[in-house]
């Protein structure tokens, strides 16, 4: 997560029923220290007033292109003058063309048009609008034009129905407004990052899993993209939010986790095995509930594939990072199972203390030693292990180089 006191954020607002998360997130950022100038256009006045953007963001809220509250009348630039970032939420499709051609005639557009700094839109429409090819098609010129497009999402919209075109949730524009100005330590990279539980089926109801929530996968994976790396996210079942700009693939099994790591592994600079992989699965499942008696059940287990061990593995192995949750013995085993696996880093921590808590403290293990961080929580964990993993494969590469 990048520091953004002091930053100068422009926020956008347009006219789309979405325009009442951009309270929200004006809050977050303002929270953080940002400082948030609001330029509204007049539709999006339909929505949501100025007067609540005013209350919250601290600022006057523009809406008029002939303001006469800017000295030399000249709002479109003044306003983006020494700004570190544009972010428009919600964009309508009727903005997005505007911005796709160059169309500048109101406040809001023009400033864009005139703007020297980077610009973040967050689509927000029917999913009929947003299918449409037009709209595609002013969608890939403005990335072709280097506009950063935040999502859209699928889900329940305001005319009633479910598809893509809903605008992210304000905390995730947050996060990738704060994504934006991390460091990029791992600019370019492919990370692959396994998370969460694994569940082993018994029968049609029941099954062998953990407690694992993934949460610290899931924080590494923003914590990867907050440095600039492409982020495929192999998650097990969990109920977490998965970052937007992340590749997600879900999966249930070990079996099902292994088969898609293999089909990313040799794409991937990086790979973190964050999910707690069942070690065992039931070697016959049954295809029905198995009924209750008064006898005892015996389950015949066999071992699932080491995920880890396969990729650490390959030929050309991604650089490699395991976890290791123990309940004693924390540094001999994590570092025995380093050693075993091959891997030039083992993060390992206390399983009582950290499976489905938000804060951890972890130890790193690898040929230079040990190396504790204090307990926190699992963002910040996640960034310091980014900040570090980032650090070794860069000194590897430099090595082999």
């Amino acid at each position: 997560m990048a520091d953004l006191r002091q930053k100068r954020v422009v926020l956008g607002i347009t006219g789309g029923i979405a325009a009442y998360k951009a309270a929200e997130l004006v809050r977050l950022l303002v929270m953080d220290g940002v400082d948030v100038q609001i330029v509204m256009t007049q539709a999006a006045c339909g929505f949501i007033t100025p007067a609540t953007l005013q209350a919250l963001s601290g600022k006057p809220v523009f809406t008029d292109m002939w303001d006469a509250r800017v000295p030399d009348n000249m709002a479109h630039i003044e306003l983006s003058r020494g700004s570190d970032l544009i972010a428009v939420a919600p964009a309508t499709a009727d903005f997005l063309a505007k911005l796709a051609n160059g169309l500048a005639d109101d406040l809001l557009s023009t400033l864009c048009i005139a703007r020297e700094c980077p610009l973040l839109v967050a689509p927000a429409m029917n999913r009929q609008m947003w299918d449409n090819k037009a709209t595609q098609r002013n969608v890939a010129q403005l990335e072709r034009d280097g506009v950063v497009i935040l999502g859209p999402a699928s889900g329940d919209q305001a005319c009633g129905e479910t598809g893509l075109g809903r605008m992210l949730e304000a905390q995730q524009i947050y996060d990738e407004i704060n994504s934006h100005f991390a460091p990029k330590l791992l600019a370019g990279r492919h990370v692959l990052i396994t998370a969460g539980p694994t569940f082993e089926p018994i029968d049609t109801v029941r099954g062998i899993t953990n407690r694992s929530s993934g949460k610290m996968g899931y924080a590494l994976a923003r914590a990867a993209l907050d440095a600039g790396a492409k982020v495929t996210l192999v998650s097990g079942p969990t109920s977490l939010d998965a970052p937007a700009a992340a590749r997600v693939e879900r999966v249930e099994s070990a079996s099902d986790m292994f088969d898609v790591v293999k089909k990313h592994a040799k794409a991937a600079d990086i790979f973190i095995g964050v999910a707690a992989v069942a070690d065992y699965r039931v070697e016959k499942t049954s295809t029905h509930k198995i009924k209750k008696t008064d006898k005892n059940m015996t389950l015949k287990l066999v071992p699932n594939p080491d995920i880890l061990a396969y990729v650490a593995g390959l030929p050309r192995p991604p650089f490699c990072v395991g976890f290791a949750a123990e309940s004693r013995q924390l540094h001999e085993n994590a570092d025995a199972k380093r050693r075993r696996k091959k891997v030039p880093l083992m993060v390992a921590n206390l399983a009582q203390d950290a499976i489905g808590a938000d804060d951890n403290e972890v130890t790193l293990l690898d040929d230079n030693g040990i190396h504790k961080l204090a307990r926190a929580p699992k963002t910040v964990v996640a960034r310091q292990l980014v900040a570090y993993i980032a650090k070794l494969f860069q000194g590897r590469k430099k090595k082999k180089a």
